[in-house]
């Protein structure tokens, strides 16, 4: 944490037409411990700085190890507690990057009750001197759903983080001997799950469906142990359709794109769990790529499971979008245009009743 602060409410000036402005600043001096280094907090070059005079609206200065705020009181004391967050951040060994301070601002703004540097402190799995944590505060509610219950749904748009969060509880819970193997499937909708159509052995037919969890895996395992792992049976990637009529006892079960399942596909997978075993269900709504009149089975099942115990929804958003920045804006964006193309669809079908 900062070692102390001063602050002074400043009244602001008339603005010019002989009336005092209704507004008023406050000044804060923050101090940041000797142990921290102050280029990270700062960011090489005041990026950071820069960053969070934009994102607050205050002017900020620096001497030394003193910064001070100069601002509307919200804005200022959001700033001082952001700086809070960045230090406790640095003191577990993290880099803080810019998209680090956008983060625990937003976060901040939404007046949680988490801490963010709670949040993004929380250590899922480390491989190769990499380590992979919730980046959001849906994210790291998400992971905690996964601790706490037994049929997890994570529902969102790409790049959320859904699947890869959910693969890494599932190494993370394989390593702590939590479950003897993990079990990761999804419909191979592009193509009906008719494999037999395709071209080449059946590995080959199926790999193009199941390439990205193969991608995954390998940032989370060491790869020259991925083919033993998969050839023992510990690790098991297949397409939903090899999941009928099995039980599934001491697994972690991941459904991926499940979205691309019909009410009765899903009904299926489900009622696959056997005992000491957790599921983690994720898809994307927005993107389903099932046949014209084909219900969604990822639509269906909150209905039918809402309020059940131990079975959990968890909705994920643009802002929890952990790709470059710009795909969060292009999601939203999307987002925006669906909603005013569904209220022209609407206003278009009112005035076709109208007599």
């Amino acid at each position: 944490m900062t070692d102390s602060h001063q602050h002074d409410a400043v009244p602001m000036t008339p603005d010019g037409s002989g009336q005092p402005a209704s507004r008023a600043t406050t000044k804060h001096v923050v101090v940041i411990p000797n142990s921290i280094n102050m280029v990270s907090v700062l960011g090489p070059g005041d990026e950071h700085l820069a960053l969070i005079e934009r994102i607050f609206e205050a002017d900020v200065h620096v001497r030394g190890n003193r910064i001070t705020f100069h601002g509307e009181p919200g804005d200022v004391a959001l700033a001082e507690r952001l700086l809070d967050e960045l230090v406790t951040i640095i003191r577990t060994g993290q880099g803080v990057t810019p998209e680090t301070v956008e983060r625990v601002a937003s976060m901040l703004r939404a007046e949680t009750t988490e801490r963010p540097a709670d949040v993004l402190s929380l250590n899922i799995l480390s491989n190769r001197g990499r380590t992979i944590r919730p980046k959001t505060l849906n994210q790291k509610r998400y992971v905690d759903s996964i601790d706490r219950h037994t049929i997890t749904f994570g529902i969102g748009p790409a790049g959320t983080g859904k699947t890869y969060l959910a693969m890494a509880k599932a190494v993370q819970s394989l390593q702590a001997k939590q479950v003897n193997r993990i079990i990761l499937t999804r419909p191979a909708v592009e193509a009906g799950e008719r494999l037999g159509f395709l071209p080449g052995t059946l590995s080959e037919k199926i790999d193009p469906y199941l390439r990205p969890l193969y991608d995954a895996l390998h940032d989370m395992i060491d790869p020259e142990s991925i083919p033993k792992l998969l050839a023992a049976g510990t690790i098991e990637v297949a397409p939903l359709a090899y999941m009928r009529g099995r039980s599934l006892n001491d697994a972690f079960i991941i459904l991926d794109e499940a979205q691309n399942t019909s009410p009765e596909q899903m009904k299926m997978f489900l009622t696959r769990l056997g005992f000491g075993s957790k599921i983690v269900v994720t898809g994307d709504v927005t993107q389903i790529d099932l046949p014209g009149g084909t219900r969604s089975g990822l639509k269906v099942v909150e209905e039918i499971l809402d309020g059940v115990e131990d079975v959990v929804f968890n909705r994920l958003t643009s802002h929890d979008v952990v790709r470059h920045k710009l795909v969060g804006r292009i999601v939203a964006a999307y987002d925006e245009f669906d909603a005013r193309d569904g209220l022209r669809e609407q206003g278009a079908a009112a005035k076709g009743r109208r007599p």
